[in-house]
């Protein structure tokens, strides 16, 4: 999990100890690389164990939900990666056993043509969490110097203009009380395995492979 900017506050400790937990559902961690090796030593975590690692975290997420509500925090989870990386999975399994009037899930489809005739930060601004809500965010402004950079979507100006806005986007953020963390995901692994299975086509867009080559350049 990273920092949101250089200017975001520090983390209460139940949301630091939350972060570290999922950061654990990606493969790539250190915490869940031990978990695959302590279930059965060949790569693969057996439904016991994940359904048990999966409780004592959804334990964790019913904590959080109750001091956020408590407390009148704003909290703000972005999710960051390619297609197929797993980020919807994650946001699944984190939203299984909490109030969907504390946790929201925002996941926007591509801008439509009046959106796209508006500052960039501001089909996502609506989505900010208020006191006592967690939104979790399926991508975010970030696709600009994503996706939309790497794949041609955007012009050059409108490259360096999100660039130079951002910082003070976020700041915003931070000043009004929001507290805000990223996580990345990676498909590298994930999309050659799901290339084959009809039933994950309908969430892989037709150029997620491409999207992967111009992404390793």
């Amino acid at each position: 999990m990273l920092w949101v900017g250089n200017s975001m506050l520090r983390f209460s400790t139940h949301f630091a100890s939350l972060s570290r937990h999922v950061s654990a559902l990606y493969a790539g961690s250190e915490e869940g690389k031990k978990d695959v090796a302590a279930a059965n030593g060949k790569g693969k975590l057996t439904r016991k164990a994940y359904e048990e690692k999966l409780t004592r975290l959804q334990v964790e997420l019913v904590r959080l939900q109750e001091w956020t509500k408590h407390k009148k925090a704003k909290i703000l989870v972005i999710f960051e990666g390619r297609d197929t990386a797993g980020k919807g999975g994650v946001i699944k399994r984190i939203t299984e056993r909490v109030s969907p009037r504390v946790f929201r899930v925002a996941a926007l489809p591509t801008p439509t043509e009046r959106e796209k005739t508006q500052m960039y930060f501001q089909r996502y601004v609506q989505h900010l969490p208020a006191g006592g809500e967690i939104v979790l965010f399926d991508r975010s402004w970030y696709n600009r110097s994503g996706v939309e950079r790497v794949m041609g979507f955007c012009s050059d100006d409108e490259y360096e203009e999100f660039m130079r806005v951002c910082p003070g986007f976020e700041l915003s953020l931070v000043r009004s009380g929001i507290r805000s963390r990223r996580g990345k995901a990676g498909a590298k692994q994930r999309l050659p395995s799901r290339i084959p299975d009809p039933l994950s086509s309908p969430h892989r867009p037709p150029d997620a492979l491409q999207q992967l080559g111009q992404h390793d350049r």
